[in-house]
């Protein structure tokens, strides 16, 4: 494992360190903001991370912009950075960290039967938020391009899904 606290750091990214560092660090400073639009997300990881980004971006909130084509069910908000190589344990435990830091983020609820454990899963968990909002983090890595990499989400369901359905 190449990560140890590099990714846990709470400053911005230096040009040129490892992009798996810095896409947990960006997933675990603003995938848990809400509020932004697709180019504010995007604008605050290039902060943390460096322009270009080095990992790639998935966002969307259809609570403020329309939903892409082909968008999961039941998902209204997808925050999902991926980058080269299998760092799952490093993700994991900067995510877990985060989650536990104030204002922690929910408590632990068995999964909603909008997601499902996949190929490469190393960890998915549905989470109850405040007012009764549920997300589901996933931590796995996949195959992209004939190369391995590493992926770092958090949905946020529509209102009223994925709690006693």
């Amino acid at each position: 494992m190449t990560l140890t606290a590099v990714g846990l750091l709470s400053g911005p990214a230096v040009a040129g360190t490892d992009p798996a560092a810095s896409a947990i660090e960006a997933f675990n400073q603003w995938c848990f903001k809400a509020g932004q639009t697709e180019a504010q997300a995007r604008s605050n990881m290039t902060e943390t991370a460096g322009d270009p980004l080095p990992f790639q971006l998935t966002f969307w909130d259809d609570s403020l912009e329309p939903r892409p084509q082909g968008a999961p069910r039941g998902v209204e908000r997808r925050c999902e950075v991926a980058f080269p190589g299998d760092e799952t344990e490093a993700a994991i435990a900067a995510l877990r960290q985060q989650m536990a830091t104030p204002p922690v983020f929910g408590h632990a609820i068995p999964l909603p039967d909008t997601h499902a454990e996949e190929p490469g899963t190393a960890l998915i968990e549905g989470r109850e938020l405040l007012r009764g909002r549920v997300a589901v983090v996933h931590v796995g890595t996949r195959n992209h391009d004939a190369t391995q990499e590493t992926f770092m989400a958090v949905d946020r369901l529509y209102d009223g899904l994925g709690l006693g359905e």
